[in-house]
This record gives structure tokens, sequence and C-alpha cells, in this order.
């Protein structure tokens, strides 16, 4: 009971600082901007101007997979970039300014307070990662070639759990940090030093998370769910958790250490 109350508290707190309308909004027209764009591109060029008489501009022939890798591609940047900052104040904020003391106070668990932290970002990552594919999914249909919603739906549950880990990362420094841009800083570094070390030792590390675009795009293209992809998925989930209980115990001992 006392963890529901907390939880439709941050879903409550998300809708208020309005991240229910911007963040979805942001990944939607981030997913949907390359299929439109590769799309109407030689339009584009040839509206625009610029290039020399008789000379034409022509793409190559996406498959609906590619189409839809580009969108991954976006969200993998942007919408990485717009999930740590939206949460780097989740928990260091309400540290900052006091009310997590005030939280703390009364007999709230600490599992409880951090799960319903972490629960209530994931909710609004996994909804905003659904529409912004589903508006990917219905304009690469429209303008590349079928696709179907089932694998769509694979897409979503499997870049999800990326998306998870980098939140579960945010929220891992949240519990260590008062400041909300130096978790945000780090929560970053910690992204781009995972993709460094995959790319240097990627033997090593075959089914690291940030792999996990590689294998969906394989997904897509043989119409079938690979071991890999399922290692992967596994690897991410247990890091995932990993991380929660991580956060759970730093912010327990902070907080009993004050």
């Amino acid at each position: 009971m006392q963890w529901i109350t907390l939880f439709q508290k941050e879903l409550l707190e998300n809708w208020r600082n309005y991240k229910w309308i911007w963040v979805p909004l942001a990944i939607v027209l981030i997913a949907s901007m390359d299929p439109i764009t590769s799309y109407y591109l030689p339009q584009i060029m040839e509206a625009v101007g610029g290039m020399p008489e008789g000379a034409s501009f022509e793409l190559p022939d996406f498959q609906p997979s590619d189409v839809v890798m580009m969108s991954i591609s976006q969200i993998s940047s942007l919408g990485v970039l717009i999930i740590v900052l939206m949460s780097m104040g989740t928990i260091a904020g309400e540290r900052k300014s006091g009310v997590s003391e005030l939280i703390l106070v009364k007999p709230v668990s600490y599992n409880n307070y951090i799960t319903a932290k972490w629960a209530g970002l994931l909710v609004l990552v996994w909804a905003s990662l659904f529409l912004g594919m589903l508006s990917s999914w219905y304009y690469v249909n429209i303008l590349f070639g079928v696709l179907s919603f089932i694998s769509i739906l694979k897409v979503v549950f499997f870049y999800g759990l990326w998306l998870s880990l980098v939140a579960t990362v945010s929220i891992f420094y949240n519990t260590l940090f008062k400041t909300p841009g130096l978790v945000a800083f780090l929560s970053i570094a910690t992204i781009m030093l995972s993709s460094l070390i995959t790319k240097i030792f990627g033997q090593r590390f075959e089914w690291s998370p940030n792999n996990i675009s590689i294998y969906i795009k394989e997904m897509l293209v043989t119409g079938s769910v690979s071991a890999d992809l399922l290692a992967t998925a596994l690897i991410t989930i247990g890091i995932i958790a990993v991380l929660l209980i991580g956060s759970i115990f730093t912010y327990k001992t902070k907080e009993l250490a004050n």
C-alpha cells in the first residue's frame, strides 16, 4: 500500500511538471524525423536548390527495417539525452531541497522510496518509447513498406530494456550526489564509456547492453529473436537489478550517515 501511494505520487509529480506532455512529444518527433526526411529528402533538396543544372539526387531504396533503425539511432542519442536530463533531479533534487528528508521522517522504507521513483520514471520512459516507435512504424508502413506490428512491439520491448538501463544509471547517481547537473554528467559519461569499452573489446563483450541495437537490427531482418539478443537482454536486466539494489544500499547508507 505504501509503495503504491509513493508510485502514484511520482506519476502525479511527472504530470504536474509536464513531463507526461513534453517527453513523449519529444520522443515522437525524434522517432518520426528520419522516416519523413529520408523519404522526402530529394524533394527537399530540389526545393532548396543549389544543385548543378541537370543533376539529380537519388536515395537508395531503404527497407522498413533500415528506417526503423534510423529512428532507434536518433533515440540512442537525443532520446537518451532527454531521459538523462529529465531524470537528473528525480532524487538529487529532493535531497538538495530537503523534501526527501521530510518524506523519510515518516515510516517510509528506503526500498519503497527508491523503487517507486524508479518505477515512475520507467513508466514514463516506456510510454514515450512506445508512442515514438508507433509513430515511426506508421510512417514506415506508409512510405517504405509493410512492417508487422508484432515486429515493432519486439523492438519496443528489447530497446526499452536499454533505455531502462539508462534511467537506472541516472537513478543510481541520484542516490550518490545531490547536484542534478553532476548526476547528468556522470550518467552520460558512464554511457559513453561503456560504449567505448564495448567497441574496443567487442569480441569479449558480445553481449554488452550497448550491442542490443545490433541484435535488434538482426531480428528485424531475419524475423526471429536470436540467442545473442536474448543473452544481451538478460544481462541488461541483471545490470539493472544490480544498479537498483546498489541505489537502495548507497542511499540508505548516506541517509543514515547524515
